[in-house]
């Protein structure tokens, strides 16, 4: 340690009460937290790349201090798949400081883990006051059924109007329209439902047929309309 000579010739004061940090919550529990490894909780955040093309929801479970499961969901640009192959990989088993600091391939899972580093260290995770927190494989309840990402995906123009293309229930193959022309319901394919009949040996004519569904006023449809391609 190197002290200026403006230092080395001050008069020593001693240092009053020293009460520590304030605790946070923790897994139902209030913590001072010191060390890296005081750190535990399950957070989830969204983070975005600098050209703001694409973004990425991040889940992380931590125990003591320790990343013990990553869920990464990406949205935008088609690399961002690959990076948050190589960040799922990245991430378990690191510290949270560690993986602060760590190049996870894509701005936009930096930047997600920059936000649920301030989360979990200021004790504002999901868990917070869960008495002995979740389980691993928690973060894997957000995909529900089929262990497919809740994904949104509409389009619209003033000129043709509104398309939707995937909804949470699945992936929209036909919309519902009334006599004015206006959406009244959808047809939709619960893809990994369907997917796993296919693994289980069902034809894929069949296993399509069994996962397709509707919402909405969709038998009161005067006509029906492919939204890719009509």
């Amino acid at each position: 340690m190197i002290y200026s000579s403006e230092v080395e010739q001050m008069t020593c004061v001693a240092k009053g009460p020293n009460h520590g940090p304030a605790p946070i919550p923790q897994e139902g529990r209030w913590v001072q937290a010191k060390d890296v490894s005081d750190i535990a909780g399950l957070t989830h955040g969204v983070g975005w790349c600098a050209p703001q093309q694409g973004a990425c929801k991040l889940t992380l479970n931590i125990k003591e201090g320790l990343i013990q499961e990553a869920l990464v969901e990406t949205i935008g640009c088609s690399g961002m798949t690959h990076s948050a192959a190589m960040a799922a990989e990245i991430l378990p088993g690191k510290t949270i400081l560690e993986a602060l600091n760590t190049d996870l391939v894509c701005d936009a899972i930096n930047t997600a883990m920059r936000e649920l580093f301030l989360q979990i260290v200021y004790g504002r995770s999901q868990t917070a006051f869960s008495e002995g927190g979740l389980p691993i494989g928690a973060g894997l309840e957000d995909l529900g059924k089929g262990m497919r990402s809740q994904v949104g995906t509409m389009y619209g123009t003033l000129a043709k109007g509104v398309r939707y293309l995937e909804m949470a229930e699945g992936y929209v193959t036909r919309l519902a329209l009334d006599d004015n022309s206006e959406v009244i319901g959808y047809e939709f394919v619960q893809m990994g439902r369907m997917m796993e009949m296919i693994q289980k040996g069902m034809d894929a004519n069949e296993a399509l047929k069994n996962a397709t569904a509707c919402y909405g006023r969709f038998d009161e449809a005067v006509r029906t309309i492919n939204p890719r391609h009509e």
